[in-house]
C-alpha cells in the first residue's frame, strides 16, 4: 500500500458495514479518504474509531449515489479540495423487500437499479475522468456479490440479483474500455457471500447462518490495491466457511 500513501480514495456507502470498514482501513493505511453517504453524520462518527493520526484523513460528504447531480457535486468538491481521485471504491448498494412480480413495486425496483448499477457507473465515470485528466494509473473497485454470478433461490431477492449480474458485466466492459484507451487503470470486482451488515435480514444476522465480517471484505480491498502495477485482480470471490448459497 506504500504507493497509495497520501493519495485520494473515494468510497461510497460509508455510513455502515463494508463501506465504513473500507474507509477506516484506507485512512489507517495513509490514504486521504472521501466517504460518500446519505447518512453523512455516521461517516463523520467513524473518525472516533480511528487512531488520532488518521482522523484528519477521513472526510465525510453527503451524497446519494442514485442522484447524478449529487455525484457531480461531490466529485467537483473532491477536485477542488484535493485535486482529483486516485482510487474509486464503489460500495454503495441497497436491497428492497419485495418480489420481482409484486404489484406496485416499481419505485423500489428503480431505487435498487439507480443505486447498485447507475450509481456505480456514474461514480466510475467521474473517477476515470479525474484519473485521465491527471495521467494517474488509478484503481476502480466494485463491491459486487456472489449473487452477481449465480441466481440464489432466496426470498425477496427480486432485482438485486440482476443488479449484481450487471456489475459483473460492467466490470469486464470497463476493463475493455480502459485497455482500449491505452490506460493502466485497474478494475476489480470483489464478490462476497453473506456479510453481517444492515442489508442482511435481522434473523440471519442474529442466527447461526455462516457470515463474513465487513472487515474481511476491507482486507480484500487492501490486498487488491496492494498488488504490483503489473497485476490486476479482475474477480475475487469471498465466502464464509459453511455457506450453502
Amino acid at each position: 500500500m506504500d504507493r497509495w500513501v497520501g493519495k485520494v480514495a473515494v468510497v461510497t456507502g460509508t455510513s455502515s458495514g463494508i463501506g465504513a470498514a473500507i474507509a477506516k482501513d484506507l485512512a489507517k493505511a495513509g490514504m486521504v479518504v472521501v466517504g460518500l453517504a446519505r447518512r453523512v453524520e455516521r461517516t463523520e462518527a467513524l473518525k472516533e474509531e480511528l487512531p488520532e493520526s488518521a482522523r484528519d484523513r477521513l472526510h465525510a460528504v453527503k451524497c446519494d449515489v442514485s442522484k447524478e447531480e449529487e455525484i457531480l457535486k461531490s466529485f467537483k468538491w473532491v477536485e477542488e479540495k484535493f485535486g482529483g481521485v486516485d482510487v474509486m471504491i464503489n460500495n454503495a448498494g441497497i436491497g428492497r423487500q419485495t418480489d420481482l412480480l409484486e404489484v406496485g413495486n416499481t419505485e423500489m425496483l428503480r431505487e435498487v437499479l439507480d443505486t447498485n448499477v447507475m450509481g456505480l457507473v456514474l461514480c466510475s465515470r467521474e473517477a476515470y475522468q479525474s484519473m485521465k485528466k491527471r495521467s494517474v494509473d488509478g484503481h476502480i473497485i466494485h463491491i459486487n456479490s456472489v449473487a452477481g454470478h449465480k441466481v440464489i433461490n432466496f426470498p425477496k431477492m427480486n432485482i438485486y440479483t440482476g443488479s449484481k449480474y450487471a456489475v459483473t458485466g460492467i466490470t469486464e466492459t470497463m476493463m475493455n474500455e480502459l485497455r482500449n484507451a491505452g490506460t493502466k487503470i485497474k478494475v476489480t470486482s470483489i464478490s462476497p457471500g453473506a456479510v453481517k451488515t444492515e442489508i442482511m435480514p435481522e434473523a440471519m444476522r442474529n442466527g447461526n447462518f455462516p457470515m463474513l465480517e465487513a472487515e474481511d471484505i476491507s482486507e480484500a480491498v487492501l490486498y487488491a490495491l496492494g498488488t504490483p502495477p503489473r497485476v490486476q485482480i479482475q474477480e475475487l470471490t469471498i465466502r464464509p466457511v459453511g455457506e450453502t448459497f
